[in-house]
């Protein structure tokens, strides 16, 4: 972790920043209300962060940039769809930034962190089947990086209603 750069989130010309992983999963939802209604109380902003994934044909150049170009189209819909879902929430005056990469989601999750010094927070939200807390969460708290994760990990039961997320928030 020598790359990390330290947090600056509360120093002069800096603000808090919450990183919430956007993908279709139900559960992100959870973590979205979560991470705005913290924001809205404690002030800060929220980083959207969408990662495309490696495909299955990488030694194709052009099948893989029609991929890479149909997730981006992907992502930036999921986008207006949270940005629309926070508005109706009643979250309407959130700074919000939009971030897409390219890689494994774990490490890309680190790599934003380490170049955004202000991301303070990361919010995921559990996923609210039998089967496990989701992919994101079991890879993130089992993997390489348990235990030595460089910010906080909030996880939202995915399950909680949205008045329960504002109460706990």
């Amino acid at each position: 972790m020598s790359t990390m750069k330290p947090r600056r989130s509360f120093e002069t010309g800096h603000r808090r920043k919450f990183l919430l992983v956007v993908d279709e999963s139900s559960e992100v939802e959870s973590a979205l209300y979560y991470a705005a209604s913290r924001i809205q109380r404690s002030s800060g902003s929220l980083v959207l962060l969408y990662v495309i994934e490696p495909g299955d044909y990488q030694h194709w150049a052009g099948v893989r940039q029609v991929q890479i170009e149909e997730e981006t189209v992907k992502a930036k819909a999921l986008f207006r769809l949270f940005r629309r879902k926070l508005q109706l929430a009643g979250f309407e005056h959130l700074d919000v930034e939009d971030v897409i990469r390219e890689g494994d989601p774990a490490e890309e999750i680190v790599a934003q962190i380490a170049e955004d010094e202000d991301v303070a927070i990361l919010v995921l939200g559990a996923a609210v089947d039998a089967v496990g807390p989701g992919p994101l969460v079991a890879s993130l708290a089992a993997g390489k990086m348990s235990g030595g994760f460089p910010v906080p990990v909030t996880v939202v039961p995915g399950q909680l209603s949205l008045d329960d997320i504002k109460a706990l928030a």
